[in-house]
């Protein structure tokens, strides 16, 4: 099965970016045509009066005309999410419901296309939402309502589709929600630089968005000696660092900063910088956070201080790397698939067309001069190579027909545990088909492979037991070395021909 990826680092950071609230509603809905794998979208916004307005769509410009700031009634939205099915916090209403975009006052939309050949592919009445709420609040509260329709699949989509289209949600939530509150901040600056006789008042008003913003803010010494010093917090911020407001004004920005991150810290210290980096916590930990910097004037011709923004990204963090690790290793056993696998053995590979500039010319940089030329090893056994052994499981395909695919699953899991187990630090493991493992190792001399080969072929061989019955696998394991300027298909349909 090929593997699916999402673009989503791109679309999260397009999000963030936008600075205006109709920018960021244009961004939501961009993102999910042009980086979670659906041709349309639009972002229903709920209004004051609690109805739901289209405020941005993306996908048709027709649709685009005839859609965009039509209102639906609360109701009749309460009433769709209601019907239907729950994937997780999505919501889908199939075809077969018998519902028509002519139904409610929702405004909605339908698109000619090819009828469905199976229960599993994509109807042009199809429809799938992903609602909005805002964060932090006990009970749901509905920001608003995500339309997407006719994804490029053709079929419905899947769980790591689902999954990122919630993580998406939940980004699009947060990115509105600081979209007005930067918006608030910005209105609250203007009236600092211009309502000279109101400058009280201006005072009072940026101090309450200041400190009981949801998200974190600072404000720290910018220029001079005490370049980045943080003069003042809010709860917010406090509250996530788990640091009081007196300790925080020991510090600067800089001590909190993972030392991985500094370099990425002194780069955005400046007006109009923007980073996600971690920041440590009293316990010791780091947060992920984003981190944005705006300029404030203490008066017309005072000092210049920085208004640093920072909102929490833990969670956002957490997903992406999870969603990564889902569509680089196998959902069975949890190894690399194999495409994971294709590219760390294509890491330790220069180009052919390098490689023979290299050769050519040996005091030209054809190349990356950190790369260690990879070369098969001598059969004097003293030279070592990377050794590629593929693994293709014999007598698996009984025990599938036999006992059914719930008996082979077990078999294929504890297989993948035991080559895990039997390899060397540093080896890849990886399921690189049904019944087929690949062991990816380095430094092993051509006798070293040959009992390498027989150590694993032993594990696998070892009875496995499944249900109280015990199950025999055997394995044929053929091994290929890796020599830059081969494709990596080429080092891998040479060791399977050996197995």
């Amino acid at each position: 099965m090929q593997d699916v990826r999402y673009d989503l680092q791109t679309v999260f950071e397009d999000l963030h970016v936008a600075r205006s609230l109709a920018d960021t509603l244009q961004a939501v809905s961009d993102g999910v045509v042009s980086g979670l794998g659906f041709r349309r979208a639009s972002v229903n916004l709920v209004r004051p009066d609690g109805d739901l307005v289209v405020a941005s769509f993306s996908g048709g410009k027709d649709i685009e005309i005839t859609t965009t700031g039509r209102i639906g009634s609360r109701a009749s939205w309460e009433k769709r999410l209601s019907e239907g099915e729950a994937w997780g916090s999505l919501r889908f209403i199939p075809h077969a419901k018998g519902w028509s975009p002519d139904d409610g006052d929702i405004p909605d939309w339908y698109v000619d296309g090819p009828l469905p050949r199976s229960d599993r592919e994509w109807h042009p009445a199809d429809r799938l939402f992903a609602p909005m709420y805002m964060p932090g609040t006990l009970e749901r509260e509905l920001l608003g309502v995500i339309t997407v329709d006719g994804p490029h699949t053709g079929r419905h989509p899947g769980p790591v589709q689902r999954d990122a289209l919630q993580s998406y949600a939940l980004q699009a939530a947060i990115a509105i929600i600081n979209a007005r509150l930067r918006s608030n901040m910005q209105r609250a600056l203007v009236r600092l630089e211009r309502e000279q006789q109101a400058l009280r008042a201006s005072e009072e008003s940026f101090r309450q968005a200041f400190e009981y913003a949801p998200s974190g803010f600072a404000i720290s010494e910018m220029g001079g000696d005490q370049h980045g010093r943080i003069l003042r917090t809010n709860d917010a911020l406090c509250r996530l660092l788990g640091r009081p407001a007196s300790a925080m004004r020991r510090y600067s920005f800089a001590d909190l900063v993972h030392p991985d991150d500094i370099a990425i810290m002194l780069r955005t210290s400046a007006e109009g910088g923007r980073a996600e980096l971690r920041l440590g916590r009293r316990d010791g930990t780091y947060v992920w956070v984003s981190l944005r910097n705006s300029v404030v004037a203490d008066s017309a011709d005072g000092p210049r201080f920085l208004l640093t923004h920072i909102e929490d990204i833990e969670e956002r963090k957490r997903r992406e790397i999870d969603l990564v690790h889902r569509a680089s290793h196998d959902d069975l056993t949890g190894l690399p698939n194999a495409a994971e696998l294709r590219s760390r053995l294509s890491a330790y590979l220069c180009s052919e067309s390098n490689h023979r500039r290299a050769a050519a010319s040996p005091g030209v940089e054809a190349y990356d001069v950190s790369h260690m030329h990879v070369v098969s090893p001598d059969r004097d056994n003293r030279a070592t190579g990377i050794a590629v052994l593929f693994c293709d499981l014999t007598g698996f395909a009984a025990i599938n027909e036999e006992l059914g695919y719930e008996a082979g699953d077990a078999v294929i899991i504890e297989v993948a545990r035991r080559l895990s187990k039997s390899v060397h630090s540093g080896d890849t493991v990886a399921r690189f088909g049904s019944d087929e493992f690949v062991v990816l190792a380095q430094g092993l001399r051509q006798v070293d492979a040959q009992e390498y080969a027989v150590r694993l072929s032993d594990a696998i061989g070892m009875p496995i037991e499944v249900e109280g019955r015990k199950l025999v696998v055997g394995a044929r394991i053929g091994i290929g070395w890796a020599q830059c300027g081969m494709l990596v298909g080429e080092i891998l349909t040479s060791a399977a021909r050996g197995a």
